[in-house]
């Protein structure tokens, strides 16, 4: 049995948002110290060259875990491939009230109604440079998610994407547009058709002038939702290449509940991650690998707890995949579990 396992019981008995912080701290402890012996490093697993970047490993970690960029080292020793902070916003906000994570424990599941609780974008560059672990290194990829704050109405949403974009730009391997989390009011509305476009072209130009500021090319990625009809993603699709877009990240949390439904905390606001919404985060990917037709990347994501359900992924049409739950249930060994998998 390896040390998460042992530690896991004490953990579970306690309030998930308590236990993540504390998790956080043991990490930042391991990272000063030098302590991750007892962590499994994964085999050599088959690099992956997507949006021109070369990944060491195709299992990534998700946005969300690691909010501010503070253990990015410790996150880093648990043999990621890549790494994704944030999401961050241009302006430090509380979040919503606690109690706002909840384990649906029955299901593999956890919901969480965080709405982007974050210290700033500046409090995540001073981090992200004081890491070992660098998105300027060719074997090191680090993903920077950026969103808007909650207090910004999407007529003025692009702005807090622009301040966030030319904040991380120098140094981020890719930087991911979150416009999917359910926990930010109006937020998703970002991705319908109009606002969409004009978001994205907008983005697409300063990329261009960033790239030529700062001498490299970082790609752009959009994170969009499980919960959009077939006709939602394919409009998505187009847009995505209209624009340019280097890569998508397919898919955020849930709002649906049948999956956990009657099960304790199934009922909770917020967006529901882990095993319940694997199968609706592969058929967004299915649906967007039709319509894209390798024209530019997938990164799957959603209810990921073992090498199998990583391989179904990759068949929808993923390039990468990226654990958050999974890891929440499973441990470090599932990273490790994914690669020997996927050779």
């Amino acid at each position: 049995m390896n040390l998460y396992q042992l530690a896991k019981p004490f953990l579970f008995a306690l309030d998930a948002e308590f236990a993540h912080d504390i998790t956080l701290k043991s990490l930042k402890l391991g990272e000063k110290s030098g302590f991750f012996g007892l962590y499994p490093k994964p085999p050599d697993c088959s690099p992956r060259t997507v949006m021109g970047l070369t990944f060491p490993n195709p299992v990534g970690l998700a946005a969300g875990l690691d909010k501010n960029g503070a253990v990015i080292d410790g996150m880093a020793a648990l043999g990621f491939g890549f790494i994704e902070v944030g999401t961050v916003t241009p302006r430090p906000q509380p979040g919503n009230p606690r109690p706002r994570l909840f384990r649906v424990t029955q299901a593999q599941g956890i919901i969480n109604r965080f709405g982007f609780n974050n210290l700033g974008v500046d409090n995540l560059i001073a981090n992200v440079k004081a890491a070992k672990y660098s998105g300027g290194r060719s074997n090191q990829i680090l993903g920077i998610n950026i969103g808007k704050n909650f207090d910004t109405p999407n007529e003025r949403a692009v702005d807090d994407y622009l301040i966030c974009m030319q904040s991380v730009y120098e140094y981020s391997s890719y930087i991911t547009v979150n416009i999917s989390s359910p926990n930010t009011k109006n937020l998703r509305a970002l991705q319908e058709k109009e606002a969409l476009s004009g978001l994205l072209k907008t983005l697409k130009l300063e990329q261009t002038k960033l790239a030529d500021k700062h001498g490299k090319y970082v790609p752009i990625t959009l994170k969009i939702a499980p919960d959009l009809d077939e006709t939602q993603v394919i409009e998505i699709a187009n847009l995505l290449m209209k624009h340019q877009i280097d890569g998508v990240i397919a898919t955020n949390t849930t709002l649906a509940r049948e999956p956990v439904k009657g099960m304790k905390n199934g009922a909770e606001t917020g967006g529901l991650s882990g095993a319940p919404v694997k199968n609706l985060s592969t058929l967004v990917i299915q649906q967007l690998s039709k319509q894209l037709q390798g024209a530019l990347p997938i990164i799957g994501v959603g209810g990921i707890l073992s090498g199998a359900d990583a391989v179904e992924k990759i068949a929808a049409g993923a390039s990468l995949v990226q654990i958050y739950s999974g890891l929440i249930y499973k441990g470090p060994t599932l990273v490790h579990d994914i690669c020997k998998t996927l050779g």
